[in-house]
């Protein structure tokens, strides 16, 4: 299913209008902001709300492919090659913290001192991720999506994530002020806006570009 642009007097009609178009829930999508609209002075010169609504999908797949099989192989070489004793196992995502959103699979490394496996903020487990996605992309002449997990990092860090969120949003229910979180990549925004998914006061969106890119949490604006 492919994503939808919508607009709408507001952020929340715009999304509304993608959703029914989509069929879907909110749950199941992720929302990226392109304008959040303007009212115009007097009723002149306004703007709408418009934004992009792409499905949130994971593709379940067999475990034992050949794509996930050559993914663990290049993972346990890399591993190797770093002088790191460890095991890697397969599974399908549980969650959508568990990797890209559309990952077919989680490859999770198993042993023991393996924080220089992680990195600051999961830097060096995304860039490891990123290798082995390239590595059997580039062999098998194809995307590849899977996602790689070290000792459970990526399961702690979406509650970490959620009881921010959760936080944050109730700050913004009394002060009406809107809170931003620090950049992160757009799994651990997708935890973000799942979230807040279900919140009739809150509505959260995307800022930024790159990894710069952050999450911003702000009162639902009423329709007049």
């Amino acid at each position: 299913m492919e994503e939808v642009e919508a607009s709408g007097k507001t952020v929340d009609d715009a999304i509304a209008s993608a959703l029914e178009q989509l069929q879907l829930d909110r749950a199941q999508v992720e929302v990226e902001i392109l304008s959040a609209g303007r009212t115009g002075l007097f009723g002149l010169g306004g703007e709408n709300a418009r934004v992009v609504v792409r499905p949130i999908t994971t593709e379940q797949v067999d475990l034992e492919s050949p794509t996930i099989k050559m993914a663990i192989e290049f993972l346990q070489r890399l591993l190797e090659f770093m002088d790191i004793d460890a095991e890697v196992t397969s599974r399908l995502p549980e969650t959508p913290g568990d990797g890209l959103g559309r990952a077919s699979a989680v490859l999770d490394v198993v042993g023991e001192d393996l924080g220089i496996l992680i990195g600051r903020r999961g830097s060096t487990l995304a860039a490891l991720q990123y290798t082995v996605n390239h590595m059997v992309s580039r062999q098998l002449k194809s995307k590849a999506l899977v996602s790689v997990d070290v000792e459970g990092y990526r399961r702690r860090r979406e509650e970490n994530l959620k009881g921010l969120t959760l936080r944050l949003a109730e700050k913004v229910k009394s002060t009406g002020r809107t809170m931003t979180l620090e950049p992160m990549p757009a799994n651990e925004r997708r935890i973000v806006h799942l979230a807040l998914a279900d919140d009739s006061q809150v509505t959260s969106f995307s800022l930024g570009d790159g990894e710069s890119r952050k999450v911003a949490i702000s009162l639902k604006r009423r329709s007049p």
